[in-house]
C-alpha cells in the first residue's frame, strides 16, 4: 500500500549490457560485494532508511543461493564498516539486530544449500545478541562444505592490516620468529581471511552497487590484483542478472598479473 501511494522519487532502470555470461567460461572462486544503496532505495520510495536496509538481506539471500548455484566457492559482503558506527543511533540498533533475524530465519535454508557461515570483523565490539546470533549461525553451519559465506561485520581494511602488524610484531618479539622471514604470506596470514585456503583468500572480482566507484576502506591488501566491476543498480534491486554481467565483465578480462599475455607477446 505504501509503495502505491508513494511511487519511487527516481525509478530504478536496468542497465543494457553487451556483455554475456558463459555459464561455461570461467567463474570467480572469491567474489566480494560492497553493498551499497540501500537507505537510497528506501528513500527513492519514501520510506525510512531501515526499510532499505531491511530488503537488502532478502537481497542477500537470493544472492547467496544464486552465487552458490553458479558455483562460487567464497562470497564475502561487506555488512557493516568500523566507519558505520558513526551513523544515527536508531539506524545502528537496526543494523545490529538484522544479523539476528537474518540468521534466525535463514539458516536452515544455508544448511539446506550446504553453506558455510563465517564471519570477519572486530566481533568483540558488537552488542551481544548480535554476537550470540553470528555464533549460532557459524557453529549450525560448520559441517557444511560448500560455499563461504562470509560477512565483514564491524570491518575496516586499516584497522586489519594494524592489527596484523601488531600480531607479526609480537611474535618476533616472543622469538617465535625473525623479522627477515616476514614476508607477503605472513602477513595475508595474519589478516582475517587468513582462514581460507591460500588460493581463496583474494577475491578474483569485486563489485559495487549503487554507482559509487571507490573501496571505502575494504580488503585493501587483498584486492591487488582483484577485478573491479561497478553497477548503478542499488543492492536492493541487484539480483542474479546483475551478478552474472559482473562475472560475464570478469570474463571478458586479460588478466596479466604484471605480466603479459599470449596475444602482448606476439
Amino acid at each position: 500500500m505504501v509503495l502505491r501511494f508513494f511511487p519511487q522519487k527516481e525509478k530504478y532502470t536496468p542497465e543494457e549490457s553487451e556483455l554475456t555470461f558463459n555459464p561455461e567460461g570461467a567463474i570467480p572462486k572469491h567474489v566480494a560485494i560492497i553493498m551499497d544503496g540501500n537507505g537510497r532505495w528506501a528513500q527513492n520510495r519514501r520510506l525510512p532508511r531501515v526499510a532499505g536496509h531491511k530488503e537488502g538481506m532478502e537481497t542477500v539471500k537470493r544472492i547467496t543461493k544464486y552465487a552458490n548455484k553458479l558455483g562460487i566457492r567464497v562470497l564475502t559482503l561487506y555488512a557493516f564498516s568500523t566507519e558505520n558506527w558513526k551513523r544515527p543511533e536508531d539506524e545502528v540498533k537496526f543494523l545490529m539486530q538484522l544479523p539476528v533475524d537474518f540468521f534466525d530465519t535463514f539458516v536452515p535454508e544455508l544448511i539446506a544449500e550446504n553453506v558455510q557461515v563465517k564471519v570477519m570483523g572486530y566481533e568483540e565490539y558488537l552488542p551481544v545478541h548480535t554476537q550470540d546470533a553470528v555464533k549460532r549461525a557459524i557453529e549450525q553451519t560448520a559441517p557444511n562444505d560448500g560455499l563461504v559465506l562470509n560477512f565483514a561485520l564491524n570491518y575496516g581494511s586499516r584497522a586489519e592490516i594494524v592489527s596484523a602488524v601488531q600480531e607479526i610484531a609480537k611474535e618476533v618479539e616472543n622469538d617465535q620468529m625473525e623479522a627477515e622471514d616476514i614476508n607477503e604470506e605472513t602477513i595475508a596470514s595474519h589478516l582475517m581471511t587468513g582462514f581460507l585456503p591460500e588460493d581463496l583468500r583474494d577475491p578474483e572480482l569485486v563489485i559495487r552497487t549503487s554507482g559509487e566507484e571507490r573501496i571505502s576502506n575494504f580488503l585493501l591488501w587483498q584486492l591487488a590484483y582483484s577485478e573491479l566491476f561497478f553497477t548503478k543498480a542499488l543492492w536492493p534491486d541487484f539480483d542474479g542478472a546483475h551478478l552474472e554481467t559482473a562475472i560475464a565483465s570478469f570474463q571478458n578480462r586479460n588478466r596479466r598479473f604484471g605480466g603479459l599475455s599470449k596475444e602482448d607477446n606476439k
